[in-house]
């Protein structure tokens, strides 16, 4: 087994007053070139945007982008005519593919919104931009790993091309679980959400990511009450 911790306090930074944001990997201002990536996973930005505030148009290509809202309302408007709002308890996915313009944005006026940007290198290039939103329910990850993202339509969460695999948890302290690799190869790179958790052995606190890799299998124990995101992901671009 090999893993890779990133502390809370090691992501870089970035507060343009409307928008406050850290990254995990290098994103725009901030560049480490030790913090690139963790296998497809390129971007894990964690995003706090100011009421009537957002990401103006802009494009995409061949990226499949991922967004969590943790509190608050986000719009999502792009060039291929879609609209919708999501909330916490919703995941939105992007495959940019050939290229697609979009724009996010607080639909609150007043009340800030927090979420995930997340963003994987595709398993195939050029497809036909597509977009997709579910909702989950909070009961469902309890105690347990709810799955939330896979490779197929047929599987549970929304899609996307790559042999990608989230899930979300909420845990009770001291409540313990072994995570199942779905896919030989794969790693997961692991984001405390909330809480204090220990993931093969490392103690975690609130927002640190931990990667692990080159296992089948590996514990995870809750110390607190605690919500984690966990991202399984192919290792080789």
């Amino acid at each position: 087994m090999q893993t890779l911790l990133h502390n809370a306090t090691s992501r870089g930074h970035a507060n343009h007053g409307w928008l406050n944001s850290y990254h995990t990997f290098s994103f725009a201002g901030y560049q480490n070139p030790e913090r690139v990536h963790f296998g497809v996973l390129r971007v894990l930005n964690d995003d706090a945007v100011a009421g009537g505030m957002g990401f103006g148009t802009h494009p995409h290509d061949n990226m499949e982008i991922i967004s969590i809202p943790l509190s608050g309302t986000l719009e999502h408007k792009d060039s291929a005519g879609n609209h919708g709002i999501i909330r916490s308890g919703d995941v939105q996915v992007m495959s940019a593919g050939t290229g697609i313009a979009h724009s996010e944005k607080n639909h609150s006026q007043h009340e800030e919104v927090k979420f995930l940007q997340i963003w994987l290198f595709p398993n195939k290039r050029n497809v036909t931009p597509r977009y997709d939103q579910q909702t989950f329910r909070a009961e469902d990850r309890h105690n347990q790993f709810q799955q939330i993202l896979s490779p197929s339509p047929d599987d549970a969460g929304v899609w996307i091309y790559q042999d990608a695999w989230f899930h979300l948890a909420d845990f009770d302290a001291g409540f313990a679980a072994d995570y199942q690799i779905k896919k030989p190869g794969n790693g997961v790179y692991v984001f405390v959400l909330e809480g204090d958790v220990t993931v093969a052995g490392q103690p975690l606190h609130r927002r640190d990511g931990f990667g692990v890799w080159d296992t089948d299998s590996f514990p995870v124990q809750a110390s607190s009450d605690a919500r984690l995101l966990l991202m399984e992901v192919p290792m080789t671009l």
